[in-house]
Protein backbone atom coordinates (compact mmCIF):
# COMPACT_ATOMS: atom_id res chain seq x y z
CA UNK A 1 0.00 0.00 0.00
CA UNK A 2 1.73 3.50 -0.71
CA UNK A 3 1.12 6.16 1.56
CA UNK A 4 -1.32 8.22 2.48
CA UNK A 5 0.76 11.03 2.64
CA UNK A 6 1.64 10.85 -1.28
CA UNK A 7 -2.06 11.62 -1.81
CA UNK A 8 -1.86 15.21 0.16
CA UNK A 9 -4.50 13.56 2.82
CA UNK A 10 -2.68 12.45 6.36
CA UNK A 11 -3.57 8.78 7.49
CA UNK A 12 -6.18 8.26 10.24
CA UNK A 13 -3.60 8.15 12.89
CA UNK A 14 -2.03 11.17 12.02
CA UNK A 15 -5.24 13.19 11.21
CA UNK A 16 -6.50 11.53 14.68
CA UNK A 17 -3.56 12.56 16.25
CA UNK A 18 -3.56 16.23 14.92
CA UNK A 19 -0.04 16.31 13.51
CA UNK A 20 1.78 15.61 10.23
CA UNK A 21 1.67 12.32 8.30
CA UNK A 22 5.34 11.97 7.21
CA UNK A 23 6.32 9.56 4.30
CA UNK A 24 7.30 6.98 6.43
CA UNK A 25 4.41 6.56 8.71
CA UNK A 26 3.89 3.40 10.47
CA UNK A 27 0.03 3.84 10.58
CA UNK A 28 -0.78 5.41 7.30
CA UNK A 29 -0.22 1.68 5.43
CA UNK A 30 -2.93 0.28 7.61
CA UNK A 31 -4.74 3.21 9.27
CA UNK A 32 -6.29 5.17 5.82
CA UNK A 33 -8.13 8.18 6.11
CA UNK A 34 -11.36 6.50 4.73
CA UNK A 35 -11.67 4.84 7.89
CA UNK A 36 -10.75 7.15 10.79
CA UNK A 37 -13.51 5.33 13.31
CA UNK A 38 -10.57 2.24 13.14
CA UNK A 39 -7.84 4.25 14.49
CA UNK A 40 -10.06 6.01 16.90
CA UNK A 41 -11.17 2.67 18.72
CA UNK A 42 -7.35 1.21 18.39
CA UNK A 43 -6.01 4.41 20.09
CA UNK A 44 -8.84 4.53 22.80
CA UNK A 45 -8.39 0.78 23.74
CA UNK A 46 -4.53 0.23 23.50
CA UNK A 47 -3.10 3.62 23.30
CA UNK A 48 -1.06 5.34 20.00
CA UNK A 49 2.17 4.70 21.90
CA UNK A 50 1.60 1.03 22.65
CA UNK A 51 0.34 0.27 19.12
CA UNK A 52 3.50 1.95 17.81
CA UNK A 53 5.75 0.29 19.99
CA UNK A 54 3.96 -3.58 18.98
CA UNK A 55 4.13 -2.26 15.00
CA UNK A 56 7.97 -1.37 15.43
CA UNK A 57 8.52 -4.78 17.27
CA UNK A 58 6.93 -6.91 14.16
CA UNK A 59 8.22 -7.47 10.67
CA UNK A 60 6.42 -5.86 8.09
CA UNK A 61 4.11 -8.99 6.68
CA UNK A 62 2.85 -9.66 9.97
CA UNK A 63 1.50 -5.84 10.79
CA UNK A 64 -1.34 -6.12 8.38
CA UNK A 65 -2.84 -9.54 10.63
CA UNK A 66 -1.27 -7.67 13.98
CA UNK A 67 -3.67 -4.45 13.02
CA UNK A 68 -6.54 -5.97 11.70
CA UNK A 69 -6.41 -8.30 15.64
CA UNK A 70 -6.19 -4.94 17.18
CA UNK A 71 -9.18 -3.19 14.95
CA UNK A 72 -11.67 -6.52 15.97
CA UNK A 73 -10.48 -6.70 19.70
CA UNK A 74 -11.35 -2.45 19.77
CA UNK A 75 -14.31 -2.61 18.49
CA UNK A 76 -15.10 -5.63 20.34
CA UNK A 77 -14.12 -3.29 23.69
CA UNK A 78 -16.12 -0.55 22.61
CA UNK A 79 -19.24 -2.74 22.21
CA UNK A 80 -18.54 -4.86 25.13
CA UNK A 81 -16.53 -3.07 27.92
CA UNK A 82 -16.18 -6.27 30.30
CA UNK A 83 -16.20 -9.26 27.65
CA UNK A 84 -15.10 -7.79 24.40
CA UNK A 85 -14.00 -10.63 22.33
CA UNK A 86 -15.01 -13.20 24.87
CA UNK A 87 -18.79 -12.27 24.87
CA UNK A 88 -19.41 -13.06 21.07
CA UNK A 89 -17.11 -16.02 21.82
CA UNK A 90 -19.35 -17.38 24.55
CA UNK A 91 -22.28 -16.28 22.76
CA UNK A 92 -21.20 -18.44 19.51
CA UNK A 93 -20.37 -21.28 21.48
CA UNK A 94 -24.15 -21.19 23.37
CA UNK A 95 -25.81 -21.18 20.22
CA UNK A 96 -23.39 -23.81 18.47
CA UNK A 97 -24.44 -26.17 21.52
CA UNK A 98 -28.03 -25.74 21.21
CA UNK A 99 -27.98 -26.27 17.74
CA UNK A 100 -25.66 -29.45 18.20
CA UNK A 101 -28.61 -30.21 20.56
CA UNK A 102 -31.24 -29.67 17.94
CA UNK A 103 -29.31 -31.32 15.82
CA UNK A 104 -29.37 -34.74 17.75
CA UNK A 105 -32.98 -34.83 18.83
CA UNK A 106 -34.00 -34.50 14.51
CA UNK A 107 -31.37 -37.55 14.45
CA UNK A 108 -33.24 -39.21 17.34
CA UNK A 109 -36.21 -38.80 15.72
CA UNK A 110 -35.72 -39.37 12.01
CA UNK A 111 -34.03 -42.89 13.64
CA UNK A 112 -36.88 -43.29 15.65
CA UNK A 113 -39.10 -42.63 12.61
CA UNK A 114 -37.16 -44.93 10.22
CA UNK A 115 -37.31 -47.84 12.67
CA UNK A 116 -41.36 -47.52 12.58
CA UNK A 117 -41.44 -47.33 9.02
CA UNK A 118 -39.21 -50.21 8.25
CA UNK A 119 -41.84 -52.92 8.97
CA UNK A 120 -44.65 -50.96 7.40
CA UNK A 121 -42.34 -50.70 4.48
CA UNK A 122 -41.89 -54.26 3.45
CA UNK A 123 -44.71 -56.52 2.80
CA UNK A 124 -44.72 -59.62 4.82
CA UNK A 125 -44.47 -62.77 3.53
CA UNK A 126 -48.01 -64.67 3.58
CA UNK A 127 -48.58 -66.87 6.45
CA UNK A 128 -46.23 -64.42 8.35
CA UNK A 129 -47.82 -62.14 11.04
CA UNK A 130 -47.08 -58.53 10.51
CA UNK A 131 -45.37 -56.57 12.63
CA UNK A 132 -47.26 -53.60 13.84
CA UNK A 133 -45.24 -50.14 13.60
CA UNK A 134 -44.61 -48.76 17.23
CA UNK A 135 -46.51 -45.17 17.81
CA UNK A 136 -43.97 -42.42 18.33
CA UNK A 137 -42.62 -42.31 22.34
CA UNK A 138 -43.13 -45.57 22.47
CA UNK A 139 -40.04 -47.68 23.39
CA UNK A 140 -39.69 -51.54 23.27
CA UNK A 141 -39.46 -53.34 26.80
CA UNK A 142 -36.15 -54.16 25.80
CA UNK A 143 -34.82 -50.78 25.86
CA UNK A 144 -36.84 -50.16 28.76
CA UNK A 145 -35.42 -52.30 31.03
CA UNK A 146 -33.29 -50.99 33.18
CA UNK A 147 -29.67 -52.63 34.32
CA UNK A 148 -28.69 -53.47 37.99
CA UNK A 149 -27.74 -50.40 40.23
CA UNK A 150 -26.64 -47.91 37.53
CA UNK A 151 -29.53 -45.70 38.04
CA UNK A 152 -30.71 -44.33 34.72
CA UNK A 153 -28.97 -46.64 32.45
CA UNK A 154 -31.00 -47.98 29.91
CA UNK A 155 -30.23 -51.41 28.51
CA UNK A 156 -29.51 -51.11 24.43
CA UNK A 157 -29.19 -54.15 22.35
CA UNK A 158 -25.31 -53.65 20.55
CA UNK A 159 -27.24 -53.39 17.00
CA UNK A 160 -29.55 -50.28 18.09
CA UNK A 161 -27.11 -48.13 19.60
CA UNK A 162 -26.49 -44.05 19.35
CA UNK A 163 -23.77 -41.98 19.97
CA UNK A 164 -25.87 -39.32 21.28
CA UNK A 165 -28.76 -39.45 24.03
CA UNK A 166 -32.23 -39.76 22.74
CA UNK A 167 -34.83 -37.46 23.17
CA UNK A 168 -37.64 -38.62 25.03
CA UNK A 169 -37.55 -39.51 29.19
CA UNK A 170 -39.17 -41.82 31.40
CA UNK A 171 -41.62 -39.06 32.75
CA UNK A 172 -44.96 -39.82 30.72
CA UNK A 173 -45.65 -35.83 30.45
CA UNK A 174 -42.97 -35.95 27.68
CA UNK A 175 -40.88 -32.96 29.53
CA UNK A 176 -37.70 -33.35 28.82
CA UNK A 177 -36.03 -31.78 31.93
CA UNK A 178 -34.82 -34.60 34.32
CA UNK A 179 -35.21 -32.17 37.76
CA UNK A 180 -31.54 -31.54 37.49
CA UNK A 181 -30.48 -27.81 37.97
CA UNK A 182 -32.31 -24.65 36.61
CA UNK A 183 -32.55 -26.42 32.97
CA UNK A 184 -33.56 -23.75 29.39
CA UNK A 185 -37.74 -24.05 28.36
CA UNK A 186 -37.29 -22.58 24.85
Amino acid sequence: MASSSSYNSPCAACKFLRRKCMPGCIFAPYFPPEEPQKFANVHKIFGASNVTKLLNELLPHQREDAVNSLAYEAEARVRDPVYGCVGAISFLQRQVQRLQKELDAANADLIRFACNEIPTALPAPPGVSSIQPMAPRQRPVEFSRRMGNEGDAFYQPSAYSHPYILPWSDNPSGDTNDGGGEGNNM
